[in-house]
């Protein structure tokens, strides 16, 4: 399952780590049935972002987030320490179900298998495009695309906003970035909107994100209510998305004009 590069000029990288429903067989025979559903996918991400600016580079990888998780700290670190979440190669779903046959889970070598053939690829894809453009721009802006049923209670208390913006805080980006993009969230009466709430940025975001150094990460991580059902079959909300795209290429055409001070 080969990654999917599509190359800009432009100095905005959008990263695409959950959009894949892909599982190689060897995986796939040990999955159970909670696993096989692969609920826990960025569904039509990838199609939802498509086209909506001009000189943009993505990457994508096909592979489901149930076989690694490209967006977790490949040391298995985790991302919120003392909440629920799932790792780098996922035990779990999101509801805090098993995904996996009784004795079929994963060992040490089966996850350094998979890190070394879908994490670290992707990775060195995602580094090679924003070396690039930093080289055209001297700076690079990662927008990381995300999306999540907007109500999980094992991950989260209520309902989550329509907008999740991740900055780790504000230090992945410069602040100029966090704050265009949350004014265009905040300006959108249609919609809700939070800043480094429950979903802060994954490890691409805290990765890449050094100021300092050129390289700026947000993360995005969209309820699905705003654009999709939430229930299987997963089917794309056509009446919704005009609406959210014009937001949403907003945010991107801001990002790729915006230049350092």
């Amino acid at each position: 399952m080969q990654l999917e590069i599509a190359r800009g000029t432009s100095p905005l990288v959008l990263g695409l780590p959950h959009t894949g429903t892909g599982v190689p067989n060897a995986c796939l025979d040990r999955l159970n049935l909670t696993g096989k559903a692969i609920t826990d996918t960025d569904w039509h991400i990838h199609t939802l972002y498509d086209g909506l600016s001009e000189g943009v580079t993505s990457v994508r990888t096909p592979i489901h987030r149930y076989v690694i998780d490209v967006n977790r700290d490949p040391s298995g670190v985790s991302l919120y320490p003392g909440q629920n979440t799932t790792g780098l190669c996922p035990l779990t779903d999101f509801d805090g179900q098993s995904i996996y046959q009784d004795g079929q889970t994963p060992d040490a070598a089966e996850i350094e298998r998979r890190r070394a053939t879908y994490h670290a690829p992707y990775h060195a894809a995602l580094q090679a495009e924003l070396d690039r453009v930093q080289a055209l721009h001297g700076f690079a802006i990662l927008y990381d695309c995300h999306s999540i049923r907007s109500q999980i209670p094992y991950l989260f208390d209520g309902t989550l906003p329509d907008f999740n913006i991740g900055t780790n805080l504000g230090t992945t980006c410069d602040l100029e970035i966090e704050s265009k993009v949350a004014r265009i969230c905040n300006d959108d009466d249609c919609y809700t909107s939070i800043t480094n709430g429950r979903f802060k940025g994954g490890w691409t975001t805290r990765h890449y994100g050094r100021p300092a150094q050129g390289c700026h990460a947000i993360q995005m991580e969209l309820a699905q209510s705003t654009y999709m059902a939430e229930i299987p079959p997963w089917e794309y909300a056509t009446h919704r998305v005009d609406t959210l795209r014009v937001t949403l290429k907003s945010i991107l055409e801001t990002l790729s004009a915006w230049r350092p001070t």
